[in-house]
């Protein structure tokens, strides 16, 4: 069926991709990717070939027009991200929003996200959390950390290897450096890791060990103060 699909692509081990994606990724007549280069290898591996166009957070804004006219005009066009599911922490969000106000078919695929195979694996509760994405790197980091001080959900961040220290560091001055935390690595590829401990001990493996590749920080809530049960009220 003509229409948008938001297409989920392994976060690394290229058998996390499910038929109906290879199907729509075939069929489509337009694949959006964030960077063709990285895409194209997914692509060449299951003998894909359909048009290529890149869609990143830098052009975006200039193709959302053309391309919910294409939509309108009954093509299929699948959207795609380097990793994961387009929309988490990367570009779909804008185009999703204007196919669906235009009167689109916009459908979103399950499948692979490195946020939910972290906090399942991290030994954390994952009954309610919430997912942070990437911290500011500037303006308004801290009062954002300040915000989460009192979070009793456990929580979920997206950070690279070369700021992963400072931001275990920071985690640690803010929340306790007892709080207890679970830095997922490269899940799914062949060098996954998952440090489970403290803030501290794990602010110390990282200063003595250089991290590497795709991180996902999941962070225990505040369990400190109990909480306060709320009492219903009757009115006769």
């Amino acid at each position: 069926m003509a229409g948008l699909y938001i297409v989920p692509t392994p976060v690394g081990n290229m058998e996390d991709i499910t038929l109906r994606a290879l199907r729509i990724l075939r069929e489509a007549d337009l694949i959006l990717a964030e960077d063709t280069r990285t895409s194209g290898v997914l692509l060449r591996h299951y003998d894909i070939s359909r048009p290529l166009l890149s869609h990143h957070k830098f052009n975006e804004h200039a193709a959302v027009e053309p391309l919910v006219e294409r939509l309108l005009a009954g093509e299929t066009i699948a959207l795609i991200s380097d990793a994961g599911t387009p929309g988490i922490s990367d570009p779909g969000f804008l185009l999703a929003k204007s196919a669906s106000e235009a009167g689109v078919e916009v459908s979103c695929l399950p499948g692979a996200t490195a946020c939910i195979p972290a906090v399942v694996m991290s030994g954390l509760p994952c009954d309610r959390f919430c997912f942070e994405g990437f911290l500011p790197q500037k303006k308004g980091r801290m009062s954002r950390m300040e915000s989460l001080k009192g979070e009793r959900r456990t929580m979920i961040f997206y950070e690279s290897p070369r700021r992963l220290l400072r931001t275990l560091e920071q985690f640690a001055e803010l929340f306790g450096s007892e709080r207890r935390v679970c830095v997922a690595r490269e899940l799914s590829k062949v060098h996954e890791e998952c440090i489970r401990g403290t803030l501290a001990e794990a602010v110390a493996h990282f200063a003595a060990t250089e991290p590497k590749g795709e991180i996902v920080i999941v962070v225990a809530g505040d369990t400190s103060k109990p909480v306060k049960e709320k009492q219903n009220k009757y009115i006769d």
